[in-house]
């Protein structure tokens, strides 16, 4: 290739492509196991996701498979500190790169000062909120408290019944509660169990999860937009414009400009750009998960009785009439109007 008067061999582009390659594949695959062992295996490629691992068990030994099938049983599925301490991994490489390379360049470039420590501020608050999750008691039934819980909500007869014990606690389980198999006790408002707060989120922490939810979101897309800005920079500094490549007959060619860009900026600040890469697809998932459980709050759901809500609706699992109309009538029982419900 040619910027500047350069050439690079068109080998390059090959080295590029395979390196993004894995980059974008390695992303994808963190992500789709997020989601199938956190988010109870619904999540849009789940067929997709059931066809590759059909597949590749033909391939891997049936002692691997069982020591990798046990390994993520331990992670997603038993109390275990793994997704606090990446989570605290994660945190401190974007922030550790950020302060390293991209503060320190954006300052150069003219950037204001106050713009560049809102990313802080917002760690700040984040902490507050992920704090909250991880130690506030989600809403435990005990045998102290079960006959107040008892009276909070009232039964509606479709997903939660009177009377009904909790084998495992023997206790009556209130409406809105479920037994938690990770914690192994009965949460009142049960909405799930996170493995990233090694927690479950309950009656007394939902508010607080949403808002690390939200403020997470704010803190991958202020720092993604502050390190497009300083990518640009650098693109516009660079003279791209006139680059070209040699092709295999020793021609010169010009080069879109888009795939020239990436292919620059990979090569050339790799570690900011897979940053960046990592915030985008970060910030995508957050994004759709806020709005999920800002949807829960402003309907008065929780993730629970939304999975099991789908399933009342399911024709083939319930295909009685009567199930049906019960499916309706349950939509909005607990719903108390947009503000009350929040």
């Amino acid at each position: 290739m040619c910027a500047n008067g350069r050439r690079v061999n068109s080998g390059s582009i090959m080295e590029f492509l395979t390196l993004f390659f894995i980059y974008v594949l390695s992303i994808l695959t963190c992500l789709a196991l997020v989601c199938k062992y956190s988010g109870k295996g619904q999540f849009p490629l789940e067929k997709l996701f059931v066809y590759l691992t059909n597949v590749i068990s033909h391939l891997v030994p049936e002692r691997l498979q069982t020591a990798s099938n046990q390994i993520l049983h331990r992670l997603f599925h038993k109390r275990n500190s793994f997704f606090l301490t990446l989570h605290f991994l994660l945190e401190a490489a974007v922030y550790g790169e950020f302060t390293y390379e991209i503060f320190g360049y954006c300052q150069e470039i003219g950037f204001s000062l106050p713009s560049l420590i809102v990313p802080y501020v917002l760690l700040t608050v984040k902490m507050y909120f992920f704090s909250q999750c991880c130690t506030k008691d989600p809403g435990t039934i005990t045998k102290l408290n079960n006959e107040v819980f008892l009276g909070v909500y009232p039964y509606d007869q479709v997903m939660f019944y009177q009377g009904v014990l909790c084998p495992t606690c023997v206790l009556v389980k209130p409406a809105r509660s479920k037994h938690c198999r990770v914690c192994n006790v009965c949460v009142h408002r049960f909405d799930h169990h996170c493995v990233w707060v090694n927690n479950c989120i309950g009656a007394f922490n939902t508010k607080y999860f949403l808002l690390y939810l939200m403020t997470l979101s704010a803190m991958a897309a202020d720092i993604a937009v502050l390190t497009i800005g300083l990518l640009l920079h650098l693109v516009l500094q660079s003279n791209l414009m006139s680059a070209a490549y040699v092709d295999e007959e020793g021609h010169q060619q010009p080069v879109g400009l888009l795939f020239f860009i990436v292919q620059y900026l990979f090569l050339t600040f790799p570690r900011i750009v897979f940053m960046l890469g990592f915030l985008m697809f970060l910030f995508l998932l957050l994004l759709g998960y806020s709005f999920f459980h800002l949807y829960l709050a402003v309907t008065n759901q929780t993730a629970n009785e939304w999975y099991k809500r789908k399933s009342h609706g399911c024709q083939h699992c319930n295909p009685s009439p009567l199930q049906q109309q019960s499916h309706t009538s349950l939509h909005n029982f607990y719903s108390r109007g947009t503000f009350r419900n929040l």
